[in-house]
């Protein structure tokens, strides 16, 4: 914990969702990416060499084509169909998702609730397929607004709409703090000047999110709950 920094006296929270709040054990959406390429371009592409932790969706489309040396020109006139054909795709195979909960969720949000936060969706997935994780563990009545990927292939700009959706609603000067898995939210959160809580649930460890200097870091958001409360 960043000396003086209280983690529980934000005025909102904004959560990501992969990683900090849950954890897929299908491939539901990941899959959907080359197919739905496939699908609306009759090309096979390869997610070798993408990382997908803390990227967009958008993003993770972005470096496919980058990395298969595909000029934009050939594929930026199709990814508003490809992102149509993901959240598709999605959809109908909702009933085959399997999905866990991180420890310490609804104990972390019903506290932070009954404290007077606001909280909020900030997440790299796009809107409907973000909402449906959510939904799927019924984790939705906690959370009042999202941002998410749909227009913002670049996450500080995601954050950054999230974040002033969070003051319309929680007041203009309202303090914001993501919570997420990644060194990417971590950096998200810098670029908007807000502080982060890191989770180490995710694909990085304790450690390497360290690194990165989060305002707090912790093993679990269960961990988080434990610390002592600060007078």
């Amino acid at each position: 914990m960043r000396e003086g920094f209280r983690w529980d006296a934000q005025d909102a929270y904004l959560f990501d969702i992969d990683g900090t709040l849950l954890r897929c054990r299908d491939r539901i959406h990941v899959n959907s990416f080359l197919s739905s390429v496939r699908a609306v371009m009759g090309r096979d592409f390869s997610l070798d060499g993408v990382t997908l932790s803390g990227n967009t969706d958008p993003g993770i489309l972005h470096d496919v084509f980058r990395l298969s040396e595909l000029d934009e020109a050939h594929w930026q006139p199709h990814l508003e169909a490809i992102l149509q054909r993901m959240r598709d795709d999605v959809a109908a195979r909702r009933d085959d998702m399997k999905i866990d909960k991180m420890l310490g969720v609804d104990e972390t949000l019903r506290y932070l609730q009954a404290r007077g936060a606001t909280l909020g969706i900030a997440t790299g997935n796009l809107e409907t397929i973000g909402w449906m994780k959510i939904e799927f563990l019924g984790l939705r009545h906690w959370f009042t607004f999202g941002g998410f990927s749909d227009r913002f292939p670049i996450r500080a700009n995601m954050i950054a709409h999230a974040t002033d959706t969070a003051r319309t609603l929680t007041g203009p000067q309202a303090s914001v703090c993501i919570v997420g898995d990644t060194p990417a939210d971590i950096a998200a959160a810098r670029a908007n000047q807000l502080p982060t809580i890191a989770v180490a649930t995710g694909s990085y460890t304790f450690e390497q999110l360290m690194e990165h200097h989060p305002d707090a870091c912790a093993t679990s958001l269960l961990a988080l709950l434990a610390v002592p409360e600060q007078p």
